[in-house]
């Protein structure tokens, strides 16, 4: 068995799940070394005033048989909910959860996932339209006679037609949906999220985010939906396109729950996580990291040691605390790394303007805002996530999404300016009125999207030469700079624990994660 100590820089999915994993399959130590005061990262809880914010909304659905049962090994479904307690059903099969996935103890009654119905929407022209696009009555009478048509003819135009080269994110989505219905629901928001134009972006974030999604593949699952057998006991849906799922876990306390829950099982375990360490030196000798520097809170200059060394941190900086002298094209290349910033602000509210055509409060998870008189991204109601992330149940707790950088003017915002502006342009919009907003809460995360321009294109020469380093484990989003999703990311973290333990020394195993879908689907089973 190995044995020795692996340094984790960060405490997020990726770098839990790796800690999680070497104590469960070897000797090897874990120590985290988390430069903020929260375990998760960008899937931590925010608690505000009883109330809890989830960064960016975490719907818990893998395709990966072994990620969701990691989650449920460590928090079980809640009785009842879904019909899914003690069993997940996979394509008709039913796979039993191991004995302690199941046994509550009654003082953790709340670590429990629930059974959610998703559901999202696009807001636009000051109207809902389904999230992906449905063909229904609503959505043609939506858009209108001229727009429907101008878009189905784009689309048979650019399925009938020879699809244009992918070297944007441009030709990607207009390759699979047809220019009008681009411009209509993509560009917009993706321009928004992103600050620059579509164009400008590489093709593969649209492979990795949407991968096979397409209009082909909406209409499919609508008839499916509407005429198909219904399987209402499955959260699996494992032939479903991730963007079409219905159903997804969640917990019941917000997606920080988990992984604080993680975090008293790897000390427990005998690991160690250390809270406001900031690494800015990487000390290494020959093909190997010896040791990590940084200052702690105190502003004392502390050093890690270790035998493997995983970061998560982003790759910028990463590069820039190698202290061996880098190659010069290696630091252009990550120098010329961008990301993007990201805002929430929390509204506490009596009620939403907007509501169900019967009168009813919202069910959306969140709602994409298309309109392009606001700066606002996305819309979350947090009641509809989890009614325990609201400490009111009268009350409605939303978070308004912005992207921005962080030179940007909003960014530098004070709080309570950036939540004038955020309830004005809520209301502007008409899914609010002000006088209804009690109370607010801001909260800014850096470097949240590694982005696919910049100097993005040529990656793989700061690949090659951090891969080079044998005992250092780039993994989880910002560790690799891939828009991963968080079951991506505990793939990475859990592929290069096998990789310690089986001695493999390739790295191209870990990087194939969330690109290459058969080893996603296969592969990384057991």
């Amino acid at each position: 068995m190995k044995q020795g100590t692996a340094i984790i820089i960060g405490a997020g999915p990726a770098g839990l799940t790796a800690a999680l994993e070497l104590q469960r399959h070897s000797g090897v130590k874990p120590i985290l070394l988390e430069a903020s005061q929260e375990i998760g990262g960008i899937s931590r809880t925010i608690r505000y005033k009883g109330n809890r914010m989830d960064i960016g909304g975490h719907r818990f659905f893998s395709k990966s048989d072994r990620v969701m049962r990691w989650w449920l090994e460590l928090m079980p479904v809640e009785a009842g909910c879904g019909g899914a307690e003690g069993e997940l059903r996979y394509q008709g099969q039913q796979r039993e959860l191991p004995a302690a996935a199941v046994a509550l103890d009654p003082q953790t009654e709340d670590l429990v996932m629930l059974v959610r119905q998703r559901k999202s929407r696009i807001y636009f022209l000051r109207r809902f339209f389904d999230y992906p696009i449905s063909l229904t009555t609503a959505t043609f009478r939506n858009m209108g006679l001229i727009r429907t048509i101008r878009c189905g003819v784009s689309y048979l135009r650019s399925a009938l037609l020879p699809q244009r080269e992918e070297q944007s994110l441009e030709d990607f989505i207009i390759n699979r949906f047809g220019k009008q219905l681009y411009l209509t629901f993509f560009k917009s928001y993706t321009e928004k999220v992103w600050g620059v134009p579509c164009r400008e972006i590489s093709a593969e974030w649209g492979a990795q985010r949407i991968k096979g999604l397409s209009l082909k593949g909406v209409v499919t699952h609508f008839l499916k939906k509407s005429f198909g057998p219904k399987n209402s006991g499955s959260i699996a849906q494992k032939t479903t396109e991730t963007s079409l799922i219905e159903k997804f876990l969640y917990p019941k306390l917000g997606p920080g729950q988990l992984w604080e829950h993680a975090a008293e099982l790897v000390k427990k375990g005998g690991g160690e996580i250390h809270f406001g360490i900031h690494i800015d030196r990487i000390h290494v000798e020959g093909k190997k990291v010896v040791s990590v520097e940084g200052l702690n809170e105190a502003g004392e200059r502390v050093t890690y040691a270790g035998d493997y060394f995983f970061s998560t941190m982003p790759v910028r900086d990463l590069v820039r605390a190698v202290t061996r002298a880098v190659p010069a094209e290696v630091t252009e290349v990550s120098e010329g790394l961008m990301y993007r910033d990201f805002i929430t602000v929390g509204l506490l509210a009596n009620k939403l303007t907007v509501t169900e055509k019967d009168g009813s409060p919202l069910k959306d998870n969140w709602i994409y805002i298309q309109e392009p008189d606001v700066v606002v991204g996305r819309l979350q109601i947090f009641n509809n996530w989890s009614p325990w992330l609201v400490s009111d149940k009268d009350k409605v707790w939303i978070g308004l999404e912005y992207f921005c950088n962080d030179t940007d003017s909003l960014w530098k915002l004070s709080d309570e300016e950036m939540a004038k502006f955020a309830v004005a342009e809520i209301a502007r919009i008409g899914i609010l009125k002000a006088e209804d907003v009690e109370d607010s809460h801001v909260v800014h995360v850096p470097k949240t999207y590694p982005a696919y321009f910049g100097s993005y294109g040529r990656f793989d020469v700061i690949r090659n030469y951090l891969d080079g380093f044998e005992n250092l484990f780039l993994v989880g989003r910002n560790g690799m700079h891939k828009y991963n999703n968080q079951d991506h990311s505990m793939l990475t973290a859990m592929t290069a624990v096998e990789n310690i333990v089986n001695g493999v020394t390739t790295k191209d195993n870990i990087w194939a994660i969330n690109t290459e879908m058969e080893y996603h689907e296969e592969k990384v089973e057991k």
